[in-house]
């Protein structure tokens, strides 16, 4: 046991610290990843609150939880070069070349650490929810981790900012959250919950919409215990709560009645909502709590007349302080529970199922039917063909006989004939960036994986500093172990989304990039003035998002709707070689043309793009490259 407190005290927690007013540790980053350091009672991390300045003569904030964990206060000059390249919240491994950055990764790695520390906690790894995916897809794809990871706290800080010298405005980011705790719940046993409910209603003699109200004015509060009349307390609080407590009720053995196991899916009454995600407390309510708690703080002072507007809000602020141990670490923090009054819900209509019916703007719409060859001649009247550039160098290879066995793709659990291609990937990336690089350079990895590119380049190129990002912590630990058995120490490893990289860099490379994964690397360099070697995937993922609109060059969107683009990329994803010959070629084409897009954004803003096949060409289905130098 030694030993595994030992391995956990030598993580270093890094957190903003702007100011505090009025019990409220500014940003609101640092208040949850503090408040949920409470929570799971955890105390296997040293931790640094991080000025913006360089004066570090200020004392702890208030509301710091200080019992078993260290805490200090150092300058933004502090942090080791490898936070200094990152978002914070960070967490460091010494020694400092493995990095986790961003609010929903650090908490993420908090609450593992916090049961590897205490395996009887198994409530603390619950707050991961179902197979342990809560907030983990990145903000930059999922809308719900951008909502509560980003855009509330965000929301609510300029909200607090504002309501300090005028009456406020409601956030939009409020509003929304309202909006989807209305929404019925979605959970993997629906089915099996729903005739639950369904049978609770026929029970209790009372319609769909009785059922509602009750279930509505239970939410408030009123009862939540497990225990209680079962005619009364919603299915769903009774769901969540019975996960929250150590003894639970054996299931019944009866069969469910008839016109309960024959009622259609549609008939079925929805779940509502008991937790932010849902029917279960999940870190999401943990993310939630402090930025709602300051929220409804300002307007019960100063915007009291405003709160009838949330009642399912105020029902789960309500309801989370039932929570065990919520109360215990709200203490802790500062955060000292509002009571609210009793809301009334309006009723409102079901919303539709989305997940029964496709997008109706692209069911209707007629130019999905026909394939690509109408918006394919269309460019071409324009003047837009397929055209690559030639290869500089088709036949370069590495000597892969003579490089140590841990550079090599077939260390990694792979088919000889898929580690064979990946080779050959590799000797085109690598080909493009070892023409481009210079002694000192910073090369980053993007969407790194296992770290096939990365470690060829840090092995290849030991006088330039190598970073791999990827979001994926398993896939990022394989590189690493690979790194150690290679003695490398030109290399970092960084597991955040994209965006938390905030460092310098010269060149910037993917293979294989996931969608629009590859148009957020190439943003990512230009906005740096980096050059690029991208190797584009999943053309098929591709489609308009908070930072991209499609097509994205001045050149294509004189010419295509949207729409029309997206025919292009659909039919950009049919080059699998179980296809028949013609079938590839269109595919082929239509790689080339959504790449093509890309390369002429790229230069409208200064660069000199090539869009190359690799070679072989049968390497990858995914086989070209989008190579881009700053002019």
């Amino acid at each position: 046991m030694k030993g595994i407190k030992k391995s956990l005290t030598e993580e270093y927690l890094y957190l903003d610290f702007s100011h505090q007013k009025e019990g409220c540790i500014f940003p609101l980053h640092t208040s949850v990843t503090l408040f949920l350091l409470s929570y799971c009672d955890c105390t296997v991390f040293k931790v640094y609150l991080v000025l913006p300045g360089e004066s570090t003569s200020i004392s702890l904030p208030k509301n710091v939880p200080s019992e078993g964990v260290e805490v200090q206060i150092i300058s933004r000059q502090e942090l080791p070069p490898i936070v200094q390249s990152c978002c914070l919240p960070a967490v460091v491994e010494r020694p400092d070349n493995f990095c986790r950055a961003g609010l929903a990764v650090v908490l993420r790695h908090i609450i593992q650490k916090s049961y590897e520390a205490d395996p009887s906690k198994k409530e603390i790894l619950e707050l991961l929810g179902f197979k342990k995916t809560c907030l983990k897809a990145c903000a930059e794809v999922s809308q719900w981790t951008r909502l509560c990871e980003l855009t509330i706290p965000l929301a609510v800080e300029n909200f607090l900012k504002e309501a300090f010298d005028q009456p406020p405005t409601i956030p939009a980011a409020i509003l929304e959250l309202e909006k989807k705790l209305s929404e019925p719940v979605r959970v993997h046993n629906d089915d099996k919950l729903r005739r639950q409910k369904l049978k609770q209603q026929k029970a209790a003699g009372v319609g769909p919409s009785l059922a509602k109200e009750r279930t509505q004015n239970k939410g408030h509060g009123q009862e939540t215990s497990e225990e209680g009349d079962s005619s009364s307390a919603s299915l769903e609080l009774k769901v969540a709560f019975s996960k929250l407590t150590v003894h639970k009720e054996p299931a019944s053995a009866s069969r469910e009645p008839s016109h309960v196991r024959k009622a259609k899916a549609s008939d079925l009454p929805p779940l509502d909502h008991v937790f932010a995600e849902g029917l279960y407390f999940t870190l999401s309510d943990i993310v939630l709590l402090p930025c709602i708690h300051h929220f409804l703080v300002i307007i019960c002072r100063k915007l009291s007349g405003k709160l009838v507007e949330f009642p399912l809000l105020a029902a789960w602020y309500q309801r989370i302080q039932e929570v065990p141990r919520v109360q215990t670490a709200a203490s802790q923090c500062g955060i000292q529970f509002l009571s609210l009054p009793e809301l009334q819900t309006a009723s409102s209509q079901q919303p539709p199922n989305l997940d029964e019916t496709p997008c109706a703007e692209e069911q209707n719409d007629p130019s999905f039917i026909g394939g690509p060859r109408p918006t394919m001649t269309k460019l071409m009247e324009k003047g837009i063909e397929v055209m690559f550039s030639p290869h500089p160098c088709p036949t370069w290879t590495l000597d892969w006989d003579i490089l140590p066995a841990a550079v090599s793709p077939k260390e990694g659990k792979m088919s000889s004939d898929r580690a064979l291609r990946k080779q050959q990937q590799l000797n085109n990336l690598v080909y493009m960036v070892t023409n481009q690089a210079k002694p000192g350079d910073r090369i980053v990895d993007f969407c790194s994986g296992g770290g096939h590119v990365g470690i060829v380049l840090a092995h290849m190129m030991p006088s330039c500093q190598v970073i791999l990002i990827e979001n994926k912590e398993l896939s990022l630990i394989r590189a690493k172990k690979r790194s150690d058995e290679l003695g490398l120490s030109n290399i970092w490893f960084i597991q955040a989304n994209m965006e938390y990289f905030t460092g310098m860099f010269n060149i910037g490379v993917a293979l294989h990039a996931c969608g629009v994964a590859t148009d957020m690397v190439i943003e990512h360099c230009l906005k740096t003035r980096a050059s690029f070697v991208t190797c584009p995937c999943c053309y098929g993922f591709i489609q308009n998002t908070s930072k991209f609109n499609f097509p994205k060059s001045e050149q294509f969107k004189k010419t295509l709707s949207y729409k029309e683009h997206m025919i292009l990329c659909r039919f950009a994803d049919q080059t699998a070689v179980q296809l028949p010959p013609q079938r590839r070629l269109i595919g082929k084409q239509c790689m080339c043309l959504v790449d093509l897009d890309r390369a002429r954004a790229a230069e409208e803003r200064g660069y000199s793009v090539q869009v190359i096949s690799m070679e072989p060409e049968s390497c990858s289905p995914k086989n070209n490259m989008i190579v881009g130098v700053p002019i």
